[in-house]
């Protein structure tokens, strides 16, 4: 497929904070035919998209943005347990994890309604509901851009982690993740103990668990909880649950009876951010077009016209806040460009 360069494009419909910055240069990839090319072409100042879900853009983007398109799913094998599914990173994840619940495989439905593409997914180890990622991957392949071939990942070998994989770290910007594969349940699993999902399926008056009924009670609690970025534009969560050790968590709770904390098997214990944030009185805060969301204080908006860099001043701001009340630093789980 002919390789199109485009220049000064609007990045506005590509990224859902929705702001308008402009990319010095714009392309589609949706064959690793073009992979190649699009690197001979230039291979500095690039980034990847996928949808743009993760990213706050402070300034207009003076390289090549490359839009990952690249489509496809295929069953390519089973045994008596499990089904091994490869989806093509350029894969809206939510419609592929209505793709797999339609065909019964099981293990991914509580991470419904999670934007971004299935490429993007490794990267970040989403995690929604007592699931995450890892927990159902099983293989990816990636292009190397330097060496110019393409490479084979196990879950080893991705070094996953909170919100976090090798691909954030040691090989950030060597990459280009072309398609994953991921190992999925013929017999369901079913994980309905975190957060409200259990509430949310006696509410829907679910008499028979199906993880269908679990991709419905998630679709419905995140819903209620998260601005819908077509209508106000956001990220999502824009920060991490920070982990702390037992000692300094007893202390906190000592000072701050309300604070909510998960204890991990490491010892340390999660604390919750959104309760951090609103603690602090951030929850429903907007300064022009910045706010931090009347419902969720984990998610900023851009109310219509606010700047990446107004965006990320209030985030810094909360941060300083956030570390003052409880000598906590709270890290971004957004990708700041």
């Amino acid at each position: 497929m002919e390789l199109i360069i485009q220049e000064n494009i609007s990045l506005k419909p590509f990224h859902s904070f929705a702001m308008e910055v402009n990319a010095r240069f714009f392309t589609r990839l949706s064959s690793m035919d073009q992979l190649p090319e699009i690197f001979a072409w230039k291979k500095s100042s690039s980034l990847v998209l996928g949808g743009g879900s993760n990213l706050l853009f402070t300034k207009n983007y003076d390289g090549l943005i490359i839009k990952n398109e690249m489509k496809g799913i295929h069953l390519i094998r089973e045994d008596d347990h499990h089904v091994y599914v490869r989806a093509g990173a350029g894969e809206g994840w939510h419609s592929f994890v209505l793709h797999c619940i339609n065909n019964g495989w099981a293990g991914m439905e509580n991470l419904s309604l999670i934007p971004g593409t299935v490429g993007a997914a490794p990267i970040q180890n989403i995690g929604a509901y007592g699931v995450e990622l890892k927990d159902i991957f099983f293989g990816l392949e990636a292009y190397h851009i330097k060496e110019e071939k393409l490479h084979q990942f196990s879950l080893n070998d991705c070094a996953f982690g909170y919100r976090d994989s090798i691909f954030k770290r040691s090989l950030k910007g060597e990459l280009v993740i072309t398609q994953v594969i991921f190992r999925l349940n013929k017999i369901p699993e079913y994980k309905i103990t975190y957060g409200a999902i259990e509430q949310e399926l006696e509410k829907m008056n679910i008499k028979e668990l199906s993880i269908q009924a679990i991709s419905q009670a998630v679709c419905r609690i995140r819903s209620s909880k998260l601005p819908d970025p077509a209508v106000m534009g956001n990220a999502g969560s824009f920060f991490k649950n920070p982990a702390v050790p037992e000692n300094k968590y007893i202390e906190l709770k000592e000072k701050f009876p309300g604070l909510v904390g998960y204890h991990q098997m490491d010892g340390s214990y999660k604390l919750a951010a959104g309760w951090l944030i609103e603690y602090c009185g951030w929850k429903g805060y907007r300064l022009d077009d910045a706010g931090c969301h009347a419902l969720q204080s984990l998610v900023l908006v851009n109310y219509g016209h606010a700047t990446g860099a107004e965006i990320f001043k209030l985030s810094e701001d909360i941060q300083r806040s956030v570390f003052e009340k409880f000598e906590v630093r709270l890290e971004t789980e957004v990708n700041i460009i």
